[in-house]
């Protein structure tokens, strides 16, 4: 699962949430020298013409559109949450992909973590609720891992209410 809890000694556990990705940057390099590889399989038959030049230029653009659109994607997934929950706060931080920072912090003893199985925007809605807002907490895991933190979730809130 894409995301891993940590204790400190002093009751308070840290929850570090992040998005999976599905392709390496040694897999992105492997996909995209085959890519290449492939691409210029067919315009060998064309060296030295017009023909390689025109259609050269579209083999390029193409590569070189999906090389953009798979860096783009790579940079989205540059998103972390952390949630950490003590005796005295509860403090989720959130950290974009363009590196704005959002938070938000409560009293553990009034935080309530919510599943919303349907009705949210998302199947599995997670959020907590509790001081000055409700904020949702791990929108980019999948309905079956927002299920399982829920369970997670909850049983460290009672673990820091209960001492």
């Amino acid at each position: 699962m894409p995301y891993s809890w940590t204790e400190a000694g002093d009751r308070t556990r840290t929850l570090s949430l992040w998005p999976h990705r599905s392709l390496s940057r040694r897999g992105f390099a492997l996909f995209m020298g085959i890519t290449a590889a492939l691409m210029a399989l067919p315009l060998v038959v064309a060296l030295g013409t017009f023909v390689f030049v025109a259609v050269g230029g579209f083999f390029a653009l193409a590569f070189g559109g999906l090389w953009l659109a798979i860096g783009r994607s790579w940079r989205t997934g540059d998103l972390v949450e952390e949630l950490r929950v003590g005796p005295e706060a509860i403090r989720l931080d959130r950290r974009e992909p363009d590196g704005a920072r959002r938070d938000w912090e409560a009293n553990p003893h009034w935080v309530r973590c919510r599943l919303h199985p349907e009705g949210g925007p998302v199947e599995n809605y997670l959020t907590l609720q509790g001081g000055p807002r409700e904020v949702e907490i791990g929108a980019f895991l999948t309905p079956e891992e927002r299920a399982a933190l829920e369970g997670e979730l909850s049983a460290a809130l009672d673990d820091v209410r209960n001492g």
